[in-house]
């Protein structure tokens, strides 16, 4: 299996804004009551159109999407969320944890990836939101797809049913355990694993510092380099910072980059990036707005596409 892909998919927003149902369990989420609610759709559209830029530039093969004129989603920038797409044809579609975005899961989008590539199945779990269990796809769980790895960080949004069920049906091993983040003076659970965690070809970046159970910090150490990959530690001001959210890809020639925010390149030491760019060139972008409001950056941004085109 293939860990990067060269094809990735983006949706560009029309309605981005703060989502009071998703900063229930969000805690990077922040309002900006400076910013007027047309100034914030403006930018947010600004700064998707420069990492877009960004990631051509590069050759890296980006389908973009148009974000929906009579269907308000604040977060449909998020589309790793509600789908993913692999190697092996399967088409996954998820639960969602907030009611407004799960308006997000656009069938014009699933028939087009239908006639366009080889999907050989379609896989709804969507029917766990009756039941309100969540598993938001690319989101909640970090995919080690060479080893067959899943790592999941068990949450509000992140069911362990749900996740042992994809596990089985994709043949992945499920390694599940607790992250929090402070928040005020109390500890809360991490709403999502790629907050956390980014896995690339020759290496892990993750933060160690917010899995408070010794024994799973322990049990994820062993699992990272029991595969050979090298294991990049980041803080949690780091990870407050989205230094975790990130995403490796490559390009047409097959060249790799990992994408990643401004904000996350900054708070990154010269150790670390100098460590990354042994194995990869490293693309940024700010993501200023998109990240204090949404509560997510750029790995969020990205649904990868593993199917072979028809």
């Amino acid at each position: 299996m293939n860990q990067v892909t060269s094809k990735i998919i983006m949706i560009r927003p029309k309605h981005f804004n703060y989502n009071v149902e998703t900063a229930d369990n969000n805690f990077f989420q922040k309002k900006i009551n400076s910013v007027s609610s047309t100034d914030i759709k403006r930018k947010s559209v600004s700064e998707f159109n420069r990492l877009v830029k960004a990631l051509k530039r590069k050759k890296i093969t980006v389908e973009i999407f148009e974000d929906s004129e009579d269907i308000i989603t604040t977060d449909s920038v998020f589309p790793n969320n509600w789908f993913s797409l692999h190697k092996n044809g399967n088409f996954y579609l998820y639960p969602m944890f907030s009611k407004n975005r799960r308006k997000e899961r656009r069938k014009d989008i699933i028939q087009h990836i239908k006639d366009k590539y080889n999907v050989k199945q379609i896989v709804d779990l969507s029917h766990y939101e009756k039941e309100n269990k969540f598993l938001e796809g690319t989101g909640s769980m970090v995919l080690d797809r060479e080893n067959r790895i899943c790592y999941a960080s068990i949450s509000e949004r992140t069911n362990s049913e749900i996740l042992h069920f994809f596990c089985k049906h994709l043949g992945y091993e499920p390694v599940t355990f607790k992250a929090y983040q402070k928040v005020n003076d109390s500890l809360e659970e991490i709403y999502h694993t790629n907050v956390i965690m980014s896995i690339g070809i020759n290496y892990v970046i993750i933060c160690l510092q917010c899995i408070n159970s010794k024994k799973e910090r322990k049990f994820i150490i062993d699992k990272i380099t029991s595969t050979g990959k090298t294991l990049i530690e980041i803080s949690e001001y780091q990870l407050n910072n989205f230094a975790g959210n990130m995403l490796q890809v490559e390009n047409e020639n097959g060249k790799k980059f990992l994408i990643m925010s401004k904000k996350a390149y900054e708070s990154l030491e010269d150790n670390q990036i100098k460590l990354i760019e042994s194995y990869n060139e490293i693309i940024y972008s700010d993501l200023s707005i998109i990240e204090t409001l949404g509560g997510g950056s750029a790995r969020c941004m990205i649904a990868e596409n593993f199917l072979e085109k028809k």
